[in-house]
């Protein structure tokens, strides 16, 4: 059984992390680092609750340790894990600086650990199934992807540090844009170069709360976006190619059963876990053919988790790399330095 302790109990730790990690076999959620207050214990009663790091990695027998605290605590909290003998995962963004990510990722090699971003959303249903689709060569040569993260709140959550412009790498680029970006890096590979531009929509926003980044290929481009004032949400996830075109809208079912209170914990997650409805499947449109809608692939976060299980293991290659952590990390500095400078970066250029 490995064992886990879970550092932060705020939104991540609670719906993304806590429950997903009780979902796979093999894991067992062994202590929460929760330093004030007592949400974990009213959650998990027969969990451990500890109240510092140290109290937590004495207990020997924790092998896995995952940072979901603010942004700012990621490499202090990862740092001390490793160097503590512990492999880590850490919730995105891995770091505020690509140097702190690539000073954890060279410490994880020296001392034979594994450390890994949590980059749950490659488990999306809707992902998985464009990743399908570009893999098989149904659109033929892709020459256009868009993907967007729509959402409608017109006033900034109470007390919220990703809203906050004090705090390190704050706002929805951070937030939204490791996940948009990770997913079109592992899709296409790294691009020639970045142009970024995160705004503010809401006239009370401290940071920025939408942005667009286009990724430039050779003969093709990924278009990223996130809006916050957006009622009638655009498509979630569109392809042009020269054989055809694949459009779905609406998101992955996941995050919004999670963040509930009907989340699920322990093994079973019953048997239509992470499928779609048939009104909710995309549609593909090829040259020659009639239009008609795929089936959503299953999404199941859990599958992050059992990877990472299994890699530790030695049974099965780590699916996020630490090398896949840094191009991430590269592809948000860079999309930051853009935005700031009002200028397209080349990939390869200095951060």
């Amino acid at each position: 059984m490995l064992r886990v302790g879970l550092i932060g109990f705020g939104l991540a730790g609670q719906a993304f992390h806590a429950p997903v990690i009780r979902g796979v076999e093999g894991m067992e959620l062994a202590c929460i680092l929760e330093r004030r207050g007592s949400k974990a214990g009213e959650m998990y009663p027969k969990v451990r609750v500890a109240r510092t790091l140290d109290e937590m990695l004495s207990d020997k027998s924790i092998a896995l340790c995952v940072v979901a605290t603010p942004n700012d605590s990621h490499f202090p909290y990862a740092k001390a894990c490793l160097e503590a003998g512990r492999d880590v995962v850490v919730d995105k963004p891995f770091t505020p600086t690509l140097a702190e990510a690539e000073q954890l990722v060279r410490l994880a090699a020296d001392r034979g650990r594994m450390v890994t971003a949590y980059q749950n959303r490659r488990w999306d249903g809707d992902f998985q199934t464009v990743k399908q689709l570009v893999k098989s060569g149904a659109l033929g040569r892709v020459a256009e992807y868009e993907a967007r993260f729509d959402r409608f709140r017109l006033e900034a959550k109470p007390n919220a540090w990703r809203e906050k412009s004090s705090a390190p790498a704050a706002g929805v680029l951070w937030d939204l844009g490791p996940h948009l970006i990770d997913q079109a890096l592992v899709l296409f590979g790294e691009p020639q170069s970045i142009w970024a531009q995160a705004i503010r929509q809401r006239e009370t926003s401290e940071v920025d709360d939408a942005f667009d980044v286009l990724m430039e290929y050779p003969h093709m481009r990924a278009m990223l976006r996130a809006r916050i004032i957006a009622y009638a949400p655009g498509a979630h996830m569109l392809l042009h190619g020269t054989e055809g075109s694949f459009f779905k809208y609406g998101m992955d079912p996941q995050e919004e059963i999670l963040r509930s209170d009907s989340r699920p914990d322990g093994l079973d997650w019953g048997a239509n876990w992470g499928l779609e409805p048939e009104d909710r499947w995309g549609t593909l449109s090829r040259v020659g053919e009639k239009p008609h809608n795929v089936k959503t692939e299953r999404g199941d976060y859990r599958g992050f988790y059992a990877n990472v299980r299994d890699a530790i293991e030695k049974k099965s290659a780590l699916k996020v790399t630490p090398e896949q952590a840094l191009r991430t990390m590269r592809g948000v500095v860079l999309a930051q330095k853009s935005s700031r400078e009002g200028r397209i970066v080349r990939w390869d250029e200095a951060v």
